[in-house]
């Protein structure tokens, strides 16, 4: 099992204590605080040891395609691991331009099922990062029968909706007062706060809470999970976590120590244990 991180600043990439780095393309990703350009990722994927992966998961309309070859064509000559894709134009593409790279299936919430991943797998794509929603009985399932290697977020505030639109712009502009580029909004109907980030590219969410999976990282160790993802954002014990992870799994994650310390990250466990459960609701 590898251990892979998003960070939410450029100031450390954390590449002496994991395994790999996700880095989001600046322009060519979404549901990220922190972007990198291309030039950035070449200079950091030429001069690191350890994995680095490439986020490129905004949705592409047909006026992009010209510049996201381009830039396919120039992460396929880079030493890099993988790209992340939502927009199935990066796998039309990469068949098109015969790319070496791999691929990294984050369609989110449609990443849920053992055979949809090995659809995607007959079409050579190498990963998948399972979405966010389904339980660990399920993620083991889909790890047991599938081909694909998957992979796992277990610690964030994860990301819940994209939109295009400027809605923090918007927001403000309806009330006639300055903002910045985020807001922290409440949900009543489920009681949750939620962050959001603009950008050019349009309004991430986030759950404005941490999603506390390391209490699972043992049973994704013992279904042979190959990656686990961490990302930074809200966490202020992020190198500590990293560094106590790492050796949670060097030693096959049997200490139980780990789980008790972090339990400081809090007991959202998000949906790893409960299920999602579609009802009709009936008027009156």
């Amino acid at each position: 099992m590898k251990l892979l991180v998003e960070c939410s600043s450029k100031s450390d990439l954390y590449t002496d204590i994991v395994d790999g780095i996700i880095l989001p393309l600046e322009g060519f990703s979404v549901e990220s605080k922190c972007f990198f350009t291309l030039e950035e990722i070449k200079s950091i994927s030429s001069n690191v040891k350890c994995e680095v992966f490439v986020k490129v998961n905004k949705n592409f309309m047909n006026e992009d395609i010209e510049g996201l070859k381009r830039v396919l064509l120039e992460l396929d000559n880079c030493n890099i691991s993988g790209i992340f894709f939502y927009d199935l134009a990066v796998l039309e593409l990469k068949n098109e331009l015969s790319l070496r790279v791999p691929l990294v299936w984050n369609q989110t919430h449609m990443v849920n099922n053992y055979k949809t991943c090995d659809y995607y797998y007959s079409k050579g794509v190498k990963y998948a990062l399972l979405g966010k929603e389904i339980t660990l009985e399920e993620i083991v399932e889909i790890t047991t029968l599938s081909k694909i290697s998957t992979m796992v977020e277990v610690v964030s505030k994860p990301s819940v909706a994209f939109s295009k639109r400027l809605l923090v712009t918007n927001y403000f502009k309806d009330l006639g007062k300055k903002g910045d580029s985020s807001l922290t909004i409440h949900e009543r109907g489920t009681d949750q706060d939620y962050e959001l980030f603009e950008n050019n590219d349009g309004t991430s969410f986030f759950l404005d809470i941490i999603t506390n999976g390391t209490g699972i990282i043992s049973d994704l160790y013992k279904a042979c999970v190959p990656y686990i993802i961490m990302r930074e954002y809200g966490i202020d014990c992020f190198k500590e976590l990293l560094v106590d992870t790492m050796e949670y799994i060097k030693g096959k994650c049997m200490d139980k120590s780990y789980i008790d310390k972090y339990k400081k990250l809090g007991d959202s466990t998000n949906f790893f244990f409960r299920k999602t459960i579609y009802k009709v609701k009936k008027n009156g």
